[in-house]
């Protein structure tokens, strides 16, 4: 057995013994979908932030800084801005009116704030969320099983089938609190890891002026707020883009819930700044991991692989082990929360508010549970086939989620006048904008992040709709 397979097992039994230690509050509709709202600072911190990072923090911002080097701190910054918003603007407000109307997800809290009782924003909700959930939990499954054929004996089915089966287990038996505990300690990893390595990866470059001498002499634009590209009109839409990377903390979902699960309103204080903090840690150990690992090993084909390099050349047997295991971890974080989302979009949002299911609270945490298993059964089938479509799908999942939500959240919370049909505008016209621009304008703007129009549209038709139509009403 390799050393990164016994470090898993370890990691494997740690989570066992979570699901199984909150096991009495997965019987609950309460309990298995937010945790019964009981958990501390630290806990929620975390799990914002190991939920909203994830994967990408490990492989995509690290090869981000190897690509194009100190022009990824912009989107260190954006990254900063939009999670300290988040906290700043949604948390507590969010928590206040979550806790007044019993609500245990956010198409709940839309309900609630605009009285729909035709159910119309709750269904355009759990479409949305379903839509793009479902290809999310799918790309992430593919992830996990191309990162155990990479670090472990597994080929890459087994590896789909070993990861997406601990993924479900702990969701199921453990819910919202195992997910949300799971995430702590997934952080907590994620942190160390991104305080070690570059250390370790800068000091083997010959320490910080070896690196940025090696970088300035291979090409000075690494050195760059510009970026490789120079001034241009190219590199401009890129730092913009970069720093709107963070606007989608603004609204997704499976962090709102976050905010709602906490013990109270109170607590979301010392939440929000250990969130802060660590997420500057962890987006400048990984831009740095990059920028370090560009010195030591240039010409990379792919720029994602610099992180498992830097932990096989680097670092101790175990270290390394360790490292792998963090890199596993950190993409099944994103999955159990998509999971949990997902199934309460079907089982609160549909059957119990939509359909008006009479199922007591057990029978619905029950019907959760098997919610979960089938989307996660239906993500390991199309995992199994690799289809690129679905990696399509993630490029906009994240951006879309936000458009759809962020906007209508924003309002809902601090523009007393918007309205059903504002909210209703704003969620389907900045989740549309978001598709189209992906689809058809993207590559014609420089590739501007989409998020931005989506978010931009959002945000003016619920405005702009809320106000026509009260003018009307009166």
């Amino acid at each position: 057995m390799t050393i990164t397979m016994t470090v898993f097992l370890v990691y494997l039994a740690l989570l066992a013994g979570l699901a199984l230690w909150s096991r009495a509050e997965s019987r609950t509709l309460h309990g298995y979908f937010i945790a019964g709202k009981k958990l501390p600072p630290w806990v929620v911190a975390f799990s914002t932030n190991a939920t909203g990072e994830s994967g990408w923090l490990l492989l995509g911002l690290t090869g981000m800084g190897y690509a194009v080097g100190a022009q990824a701190f912009w989107v260190v910054a954006g990254e900063v801005i939009g999670i300290g918003l988040a906290w700043l603007l949604l948390s507590r407000r969010l928590k206040r009116i979550s806790d007044q109307h019993d609500s245990i997800t956010v198409p709940d809290v839309l309900a609630a704030r605009f009285g729909d009782s035709l159910h119309l924003l709750r269904g355009l909700s759990v479409l949305i969320i379903l839509g793009m959930v479902g290809a999310y939990v799918a790309a992430q499954m593919v992830a996990t099983g191309k990162a155990f054929a990479g670090f472990t004996p597994l080929d890459y089915a087994q590896g789909v089938l070993v990861g997406s089966a601990v993924i479900i287990a702990y969701t199921l038996v453990g819910g919202y609190k195992a997910v949300a505990w799971t995430d702590l300690i997934q952080g907590v990893l994620m942190l160390l890891g991104l305080l070690v390595l570059p250390a370790v990866a800068i000091h083997a470059a010959g320490g910080w002026g070896t690196v940025v001498a090696t970088l300035g002499s291979a090409d000075p634009g690494l050195l760059s707020p510009w970026g490789p590209e120079g001034k241009s009109t190219a590199a401009l839409v890129g730092i913009v883009s970069f720093l709107a990377i963070g606007l989608p903390f603004m609204g997704v979902p499976q962090l709102m819930v976050r905010f709602m699960s906490a013990r109270s309103e109170k607590s979301l204080v010392p939440a929000m700044t250990i969130s802060v903090i660590v997420i500057l840690l962890f987006d400048i150990g990984a831009v740095l991991t990059g920028m370090a690992g560009r010195a030591l090993f240039p010409g990379l084909e792919d720029p994602e692989s610099i992180l498992p390099l830097l932990s096989t050349e680097l670092l101790p047997p175990v270290l390394a082990g360790v490292m792998m295991v963090v890199v596993l971890a950190a993409i099944m974080s994103t999955v159990d929360s998509l999971l949990i989302l997902a199934s309460s979009a079907v089982v609160r949002d549909f059957l119990q508010r939509m359909r008006g299911s009479l199922r007591d609270d057990r029978q619905l945490a029950t019907a959760g549970k098997w919610v979960t298993l089938l989307i996660g059964a239906i993500g390991i089938v199309f995992a199994l086939q690799q289809s690129p479509l679905i990696f399509w799908f993630v490029l906009f999942a994240w951006s879309g989620l936000g458009a759809a939500f962020g906007p209508v959240l924003l309002c809902a919370l601090w523009y007393p006048p918007t309205n059903r049909q504002g909210a209703l505008a704003g969620m389907l016209g900045g989740f549309l904008t978001t598709m189209a621009w992906v689809i058809w304008f993207k590559p014609l703007t420089h590739d501007l992040l989409e998020i931005i129009p989506g978010f931009l549209v959002g945000l003016a038709l619920t405005v702009g709709v809320s106000r026509i139509t009260a003018e009307r009403s009166d």
